[in-house]
C-alpha cells in the first residue's frame, strides 16, 4: 500500500484509518507515512522510533508546525473504515487520522506557502505520558520543535481551540483498624473517614475564567475509590482519586494548593494523607501572537477554549503559541461508533490551505 497524498484528504483519511495503528504498533503507518514524505521535494525527513518528523527550510521569516498522533485507542470492531452519506466511521478518524490526512495533504500540494512547515507525527499520545513521541522528541531533538505557531490535529468542530486546561490527580488515602463487622465497635473503619471529604466535592463550586475571550470551566471530581476487605470486614484503608480540570491561568502548583485548601478539613479531621500521582500544566491562548492570530482571522474568527488537556500544553511550555484545530466532533473520539463528517475535512483543510497561503 502506498498512501497518495495528493488524494483528497477525505480518501487519504480513510486509508489511514484502514491502516490500524493501536498506541504501540505503529511502525506499519509510521512506514507509510515516512515513504510519503520522502517522495515529496523540499522536505527533510528524519525517522525516529515510530515517529515521522519533515521540514523545509526556504529561509522565510516565520514557520509553522503542523503536529499529529499516529496512534489510537483499542480497535473496536471499526476498521476498515465505512463512508456513509457524508460521514466516514473508523477508528481514528475523529482522533486523529482525519487531522494527520489534512496535513500529510497540504504538504504535498502547496507548492510555495507563506511559511517554512515543520510536520511532526508522533507514536503513543494515547497512553501513559512516558511513552508520548514528542516527549522524546522534545528529549533528542529539540531543535525540530522550533515554531512561530504550532498547530495540533486533533479534533475541534473545525473550530480553533485555544489553549488547554491543565489537571492534576491526587490519591487520598484513608488509615483504618481492621475488625469482624460483628465487632465493628474494635475497628476504625476508613471508608467510612471519606465520607465528609466526598461530601466537600460534591459542595465544590467551580470558578469559570475568561482568558484572551476563551472561557475555561473549571472542575474538581472524584474519579476512583476503592477499599473494604470481605463482606464481614471493616477496612482498614481506602483511598479516592480526584481530578482537578484548572484554567491555564494556574500553575500546577497553584492548583495543588487551591485543591489542598479546599480539603484541607476532611484531610486534616479524618488523618488522610495526599499523594499527587499525575500533573500536567496547561496552556494560555496565546492568540495574540502574530501566526496565530492569522490563522484566527483565515477560520473567519471562530475560536473557543479547549476542554480537557492537550499536547499544545508541551509546545506552550517551550515558548510556541499553539491550537488545536482539526475535523471531527470529540465526543466521538475512542467510541465504537467513531466518525467525523466528511465535510469538516474539507472544511479544515481549505482554511489551512488559506492560512498557510499567507
Amino acid at each position: 500500500m502506498t498512501l497518495e497524498l495528493a488524494a483528497d484528504p477525505i480518501d487519504l483519511t480513510a486509508a489511514l484509518v484502514d491502516i490500524p495503528s493501536v498506541s504501540h504498533d505503529e511502525e506499519r503507518i509510521a512506514n507509510q507515512v515516512e515513504a510519503a514524505l520522502r517522495a515529496l521535494a523540499g522536505f527533510e525527513v528524519l525517522r525516529v522510533g515510530n515517529n515521522v518528523l519533515a521540514r523545509t527550510d526556504r529561509g522565510l521569516p516565520q514557520r509553522v508546525m503542523l503536529a499529529g498522533h499516529l496512534d489510537t485507542v483499542p480497535i473496536a470492531d471499526n476498521v476498515p473504515s465505512r463512508l456513509e452519506g457524508g460521514v466516514l466511521h473508523g477508528c481514528g478518524t475523529v482522533d486523529m487520522k482525519s487531522g494527520d490526512a489534512v496535513f500529510l495533504h497540504l504538504a504535498a500540494t502547496m507548492a510555495e506557502p507563506a511559511y517554512d512547515l515543520t510536520l511532526i507525527f508522533y507514536e503513543c499520545e494515547e497512553i501513559s505520558s512516558e511513552f508520548n513521541g514528542l516527549g522524546r522528541i522534545e528529549r533528542e531533538l529539540p531543535q525540530w520543535l522550533q515554531a512561530d505557531v504550532a498547530i495540533l490535529g486533533e479534533p475541534s468542530g473545525g473550530l480553533i481551540e485555544a489553549g488547554c486546561q491543565g489537571t492534576i490527580r491526587l490519591r487520598i488515602s484513608a488509615p483504618g483498624t481492621r475488625a469482624h463487622s460483628a465487632r465493628s465497635w474494635l475497628g476504625d473503619n476508613a471508608i467510612h473517614k471519606l465520607g465528609p471529604l466526598l461530601t466537600a466535592l460534591q459542595g465544590y463550586t467551580a470558578r469559570t475564567v475568561d482568558i484572551d475571550g476563551c472561557e475555561y470551566r473549571e472542575g474538581l471530581s472524584a474519579v476512583k475509590i476503592s477499599g473494604g476487605v470481605a463482606g464481614n470486614v471493616v477496612p482498614d484503608e481506602a483511598f479516592v482519586d480526584v481530578n482537578f480540570r484548572f484554567a491555564p491561568d494556574r500553575t500546577v502548583d497553584e492548583a495543588v494548593a487551591h485543591v489542598r485548601e479546599v480539603l484541607a478539613a476532611p484531610i486534616a479531621d479524618g488523618g488522610l494523607t495526599v499523594e499527587i500521582t499525575d500533573a500536567a500544566p496547561g496552556a494560555l491562548p496565546g492568540l495574540a501572537a502574530p501566526a496565530a492570530a492569522k490563522l484566527v482571522a483565515a477560520a473567519g474568527g471562530r475560536f473557543r477554549a479547549k476542554y480537557g488537556w492537550t499536547d499544545v500544553s508541551r509546545f506552550a511550555a517551550l515558548g510556541i503559541p499553539a491550537v488545536n484545530f482539526g475535523p471531527g466532533d470529540p465526543n466521538y473520539a475512542h467510541k465504537r461508533d467513531e466518525q467525523v463528517e466528511t465535510a469538516q475535512i474539507t472544511e479544515v483543510a481549505a482554511v489551512l490551505r488559506a492560512f498557510l497561503a499567507g
